[in-house]
């Protein structure tokens, strides 16, 4: 019940501030440190008393010792019986309590509650990056930096609360006990903290540095593996092993060097912290025997000068790797923010509505857009279609025909112009509306690592079995998806299908990703060469199904395949970003102009040229 009870303070799942985390280190700290402060404080409290009772009980050490030698061995516990009470309670009671609050509150509360809350959200705010970010970086590593984050910034944060009250209760108290001994006892002290700081000041920066180096060498890494992983067909088509096995080698070597490089400056502060700690233990006892040969301190005073020097060597030592620690864990946090950190590049404005589609008229009014190049992509686009209009786009390859299908989904922001569908511009409206009323089936059908069940009801995660298996029926899925199984025993919906996929053929992914449009049921229906993967006969089986999922729906198909879209209501050929000509199939040909040329391309070996 205790355990539960701390477990459930942090909720892991509270909403974000509802803006991007800070591009900085420390206002990212701080972004997360809020929405956890009661536990710090807590943590911050049960410290201060947990470091009082550690020092305490070296003032004990000390008082044990002189009463030892001023009091007579009979009678002993009768005089100090209830000082010695006191002591054992501390000792028995008050410290278990403490330490034990303490380990409660950073292994039950803060250490899975914090990352698991740092990781939510990142991974909530990544969630919502334009396609352009994931484009731009490998999806190993920004995974790698999301896990990362959580685990350094709560190690950190932590580690720089116990270092906070060992480093001012150990120092202060211990000036304080000497100078109750003998002022002269704090002069060692004193020049060993002044040297202690200047170390830290010369050589922490530094180990952040490198740090941050090694962080980077090692994300990098990461990433070089996981493509490598991710593209495994590919690596063994080409049949080039020795050239993978030397790009991962320099990657390796890279982030082997950068950790050496951090090593190096790790190794030269422990040495001279070590040899400092050496001056100190050596100085502090051999004047604490000095004084007291002149009967001016107490036995006693011996034992609490030379514990609490030890106890302080051996805190030093600890604190150094601590910083060091603290610094490598803000070097990764360092790492990760930026990327997490990034600007969303496609955001919704502000109480953006929701897309009502009523007919399904849509129109490209002077639309302009590049891919931050100086070449524009698409050049003042002017295209309606109408409610219902059935649309083939065509194009030689590089024509803006993918990129044209990206703007309408608002994947990303247009350079000048609008988007409309039923008169409602789409940068007005929320981009989950919008998705939500246009289906798309893409040439690469990319499956989620989930049950082919899971697969389908991304199309609508409230269908039945009877609407589920009706539209598995209509893509011709229901001829292979029974026999499935994975090698944990699960079969047919409830088969697992690989990354992407890849336990299915390209057909058979296709059938999925038709199906679950057939699902889906949106007011729009996107084609992107939506049979390209499927063999003739199978092609002509789902004909019919994919012409009653077009009934009623706007649809704008792009197909390089011609002959698959010549029954469209209208073709529109794009190049270099601009329409060149639009028509029915019969008039393009009569026009002889560029679909007549690909046409012929495509008729002169395959098709009837009828």
């Amino acid at each position: 019940m205790l355990f539960h009870r701390f477990e459930r303070i942090i909720d892991i799942f509270q909403s974000d501030p509802g803006k991007a985390p800070p591009n900085r280190v420390w206002p990212f700290y701080l972004f997360y440190l809020r929405q956890v402060w009661p536990s710090f404080a807590a943590l911050l409290l049960v410290g201060l008393v947990a470091s009082l009772i550690e020092v305490s009980l070296f003032s004990y050490l000390s008082r044990i010792i002189d009463l030892t030698n001023t009091s007579p061995a009979t009678g002993f516990f009768s005089a100090h019986g209830a000082e010695l009470m006191w002591m054992a309670f501390v000792a028995l009671v008050m410290r278990p309590v403490f330490f034990g609050l303490h380990d409660l509150l950073v292994h039950q509360t803060i250490s899975p509650g914090m990352t698991s809350l740092i990781r939510w959200q990142n991974h909530n705010y990544v969630l919502r990056q334009s396609l352009n970010f994931f484009q731009n970086d490998f999806a190993g590593r920004i995974a790698q930096r999301i896990m990362q984050t959580g685990n350094s910034l709560r190690d950190s944060a932590v580690q720089a609360v116990d270092a906070l009250w060992h480093v001012i209760i150990y120092a202060v108290s211990a000036l304080v006990l000497f100078a109750e001994a003998d002022w002269r006892l704090m002069i060692p002290l004193v020049a060993w903290i002044f040297c202690y700081v200047a170390c830290l000041f010369y050589f922490v920066p530094r180990v952040k540095a490198r740090s941050v180096e090694s962080s980077e060498a090692r994300s990098r890494l990461m990433g070089c593996i996981v493509d490598g992983y991710t593209n495994i067909t590919t690596l063994k088509l080409f049949a080039h092993t020795e050239l993978e096995q030397q790009y991962a080698r320099d990657a390796i070597t890279d982030q082997t060097v950068k950790t050496q490089l951090a090593g190096r400056v790790v190794t030269s502060m422990d040495v001279a912290i070590t040899s400092l700690n050496g001056v100190l233990i050596v100085s502090t006892t051999g004047l604490a025997l000095w004084l007291w040969t002149h009967s001016l301190i107490s036995v006693g005073a011996i034992a609490l000068a030379t514990g609490l020097v030890i106890r302080i060597v051996n805190m030093s030592g600890w604190i150094m790797w601590v910083v060091n620690g603290i610094f490598e864990n803000i070097g990764m946090v360092q790492d990760g923010l930026n990327t997490i950190a990034q600007p969303v590049s496609v955001t919704d404005r502000p109480a953006a509505k929701d897309l009502q589609v009523r007919h399904g008229a849509i129109h490209f009014d002077n639309v302009n857009f590049n891919y931050g190049g100086d070449r524009p992509v698409i050049s003042g686009l002017q295209l309606s279609i109408k409610p219902g209009e059935k649309i083939g786009l065509i194009g030689p390859s590089g024509a803006g025909k993918s990129t044209l299908v990206n703007l309408l989904l608002r994947l990303y922001d247009l350079d000048g112009g609008r988007i409309l569908i039923d008169e409602q511009n789409i940068a007005d409206i929320s981009q989950e509306s919008l998705r939500a009323q246009i289906g798309m089936i893409t040439q690469d059908t990319s499956l989620l690592h989930r049950s082919i069940r899971d697969n389908l009801l991304y199309g609508r995660p409230d269908a039945s079995d009877e609407q589920l298996w009706d539209a598995i029926r209509r893509a011709r899925a229901d001829e292979f998806i029974p026999l499935l199984s994975d090698p944990n025993g699960r079969t047919g919906l409830d088969a697992h299908v690989g990354e992407r996929g890849v336990k299915l053929s390209g057909g058979q992914r296709q059938r999925i990703a038709i199906a679950r449009v057939l699902l889906k049921d949106a007011p729009v229906l996107i084609m992107d060469e939506a049979t390209s993967a499927l063999d003739s006969e199978v092609e002509s089986a789902i004909q019919e199904s994919l012409g009653s999922l077009m009934e009623g729906k706007t649809v704008i198909a792009i197909a390089h395949r011609l002959s698959t879209i010549v029954k469209m209501d209208r073709l529109v050929v794009l190049d270099k970003g601009n329409i060149v000509e639009t028509g029915t199939h019969q008039q393009l040909l009569a026009r002889k102009g560029l679909y007549a040329r690909l046409w012929q391309h495509q008729t002169g070996g395959f098709v009837g040229a009828d």
